[in-house]
């Protein structure tokens, strides 16, 4: 039972971190593109926004085991195959970035305005202002739906273990439900509890931790030294 237990989990952490980071990659410029492009933003277009936010509702309306199955074609050509954990980070991955772009785009939202203002008034470019306001100012709160995301990702995979895609869910199906070894499938029940434990554990003091540095560097004098800066710049 322990080098089964123990292949499970490997293949259920390469699954999950695998998809984290393609979620990330994709679900961060995406999130931060439909605060952009919205009504006030610094590239205002309604239409590209509303196209942008259709399609990430829809890929985020359709049910996970649903999902798998729509892409298993393309996971075929990706991976060349429909099973084993490789194909299934195309599923996680793709059902994970408009998950993810949601979050962005709420963290993202709650930066405040004021600071934005001021570095356009400085002379600040769109990327400038995604640079070193948006993105940093919103860290905290990006690191807090970084790890939702990874706790839906172990979700997801435990799904995808009924696919064949290996990992914690494919023994507790395989094992637990199909061969009536109930001791086992709690075992992998128990596992996937201390590891999302740890994983929110983590998260959340990630996120405290650099809330709590951000109001220690003081991020009410930044905004009013930078809005000083614009007064004067504006005088000027």
């Amino acid at each position: 039972m322990q080098p089964l237990l123990s292949q499970a989990c490997w293949d259920t952490l390469y699954m999950v971190g695998w998809s984290t980071l393609i979620a990330v990659a994709g679900g961060l410029p995406l999130g931060i593109l439909l605060v952009l492009t919205d009504r006030g933003g610094l590239l205002q277009n309604v239409v590209a926004n509303k196209v942008v936010g259709q399609i990430v509702n829809v890929a985020r309306s359709m049910p996970f085991i649903i999902l798998m199955v729509a892409l298993m074609g393309f996971t075929r050509w990706v991976t060349g195959s429909t099973i084993g954990r490789d194909a299934a980070i195309v599923p996680l991955a793709i059902g994970a970035i408009p998950f993810f772009a949601r979050l962005v785009e709420t963290s993202v939202r709650e930066v405040d305005s004021g600071l934005v203002e001021a570095v356009q008034a400085m002379g600040g470019n769109t990327w400038t202002v995604v640079r070193k306001v948006l993105v940093p100012e919103s860290l905290p709160s990006l690191i807090a739906g970084t790890t939702t995301t990874i706790v839906a990702l172990i979700g997801y995979s435990a799904m995808a273990g009924t696919v064949g895609a290996g990992g914690l869910g494919d023994i507790a199906i395989r094992y637990g439900y199909q061969r009536f070894e109930t001791e086992l499938m709690w075992i992998t029940v128990a596992i996937l509890a201390v590891v999302i434990s740890l994983i929110q554990f983590a998260g959340d003091y990630a996120a405290r931790s650099l809330h709590r540095r951000g109001g220690q560097s003081g991020a009410a004098p930044k905004l009013r030294l930078l809005k000083a800066s614009t007064a004067t710049t504006k005088t000027v």
